[in-house]
């Protein structure tokens, strides 16, 4: 862990920085707690239980809840169980008039199997690092953030803040988008507790996302007795997928990625169905406009034979650099600096709920998280320091807004 340096920091922001030095094995105990109530897999109960335990912590700190039913998502998402429930979004509110109003964002879900034999939070030796399912992403984030405010409750900093928490970030937000753009309105700043970049940086500028089926009907023949009558599915998709892997432009930031797949019941019938699923990035509007264009062309009349059917859902529009958002990051990094961290700013293609916050007109930074790597895989690590270290910046960094720096800097 880096040396707490105070020589940047007032009184207030060096009281608060020790109370959460005090609370280091506090907040690994509390991580262990939440990454082993398993989030992934649209489990419910565990959701419901995690959600629980935040909103009683922040409603001790004079917050009044609410939750915001969700929304469906499109019925041709890959994956998408139309049996599975539609998850509420947390919103936890304490506010102060003449107060900038910041929104802070999190989610509680993982892509973790909650089956798996991947369950619980393990310290390496050493005690450095640590392994576990989501412990990165996000609920190091969601354990130093709910910190954060007691810590400056505790050393009497008021602050006026929201807290949202959503359960189906990591597919897609569909369920939340509305929660999200609404409280995006009603706010000043956002704060997306994402995890830092893999250098520990924060992200300034992120591309866009959206998804996409296409579906083409063909007709079902048998493959011996009547093979010539047949129009095969399968075959005329392999045809479109051939023109879609030309669509990719890494440079001018245009990545479009086909799968999974899925065409023909049986090798003896000529298959009548055929789709395919698949995700674009993009780094602007122009970029979206021209991957939904090249989608769109694929499309057929509806009695065309074999017939394509596209639908698509850029549903993450690109998150640039634009004032407000330079102003935030860069009272981040004055925060940062005075606690004798660095902070970096950089470029990411990964997208979060960030993306529709920006969108909706909020400035908003989103990797405050903690550190760490093996994001969605079965070695996701955390560096156990950073519960410390990102708790005490996001802790000065409120303060500082509360304070009149957000304010005095626009």
């Amino acid at each position: 862990m880096a040396e707490l340096r105070t020589d940047g920091l007032n009184a207030a922001e060096q009281r608060v920085c020790a109370l959460i030095e005090r609370r280091a094995g506090a907040l690994l105990d509390d991580l262990r707690l939440h990454v082993g109530t398993p989030t992934g897999g649209r489990n419910t109960p565990a959701l419901d239980e995690t959600r629980g335990r935040f909103v009683r912590r922040l409603e001790a700190l004079g917050a009044r809840a609410e939750l915001v039913p969700g929304d469906p998502s499109p019925d041709w998402l890959y994956g998408r169980d139309p049996a599975a429930p539609v998850p509420p979004t947390a919103i936890s509110r304490r506010l102060r008039p003449g107060m900038p109003r910041v929104l802070l964002a999190g989610h509680l879900d993982t892509v973790h199997d909650p089956n798996g034999d991947f369950k619980e939070l393990t310290l390496s030796p050493g005690g450095k690092t640590a392994t576990g399912p989501g412990c990165v992403d996000m609920k190091g984030g969601l354990v130093i953030a709910v910190a954060a405010l007691e810590c400056l409750e505790e050393a009497g900093i008021d602050c006026a803040w929201s807290f949202l928490m959503n359960s189906d970030e990591e597919t897609g937000s569909y369920h939340s988008d509305a929660a999200l753009t609404s409280a995006a309105r009603t706010h000043d700043l956002g704060l997306a507790i994402e995890p830092a970049l893999p250098g520990g940086e924060l992200a300034v500028e992120r591309m866009g996302s959206g998804q996409f089926r296409v579906r083409v009907h063909g007709r079902a023949a048998h493959v011996g007795r009547d093979f010539a009558s047949g129009v095969s599915a399968v075959t005329a998709l392999a045809s479109l997928l051939g023109d879609l892997a030309d669509a990719p432009d890494p440079s001018r930031g245009l990545i479009l990625s086909v799968g999974p797949l899925q065409g023909g019941k049986a090798t003896n019938v000529v298959p009548d169905l055929a789709s395919a699923w698949g995700n674009v990035r993009f780094a602007d509007e122009p970029g979206a406009q021209e991957l939904a264009a090249r989608l769109d062309r694929l499309q057929t009349t509806p009695d065309a034979l074999p017939r394509v059917e596209v639908v698509w859902d850029f549903n993450r529009p690109a998150k640039p650099m634009t004032p407000g958002t330079e102003r935030l990051a860069r009272l981040a990094r004055a925060a940062a600096e005075s606690l004798g961290q660095n902070l970096p700013f950089a470029r990411t293609g990964g997208v979060c709920d960030g993306n529709q916050l920006q969108a909706a007109g909020l400035p908003t930074i989103d990797t405050l998280g903690v550190r760490g790597g093996g994001l969605h895989t079965p070695e996701e690590w955390i560096d156990v320091s950073s519960l410390v270290e990102r708790c005490q910046l996001l802790a000065v960094l409120l303060a500082r807004i509360a304070g009149g720096a957000w304010s005095s800097d626009r």
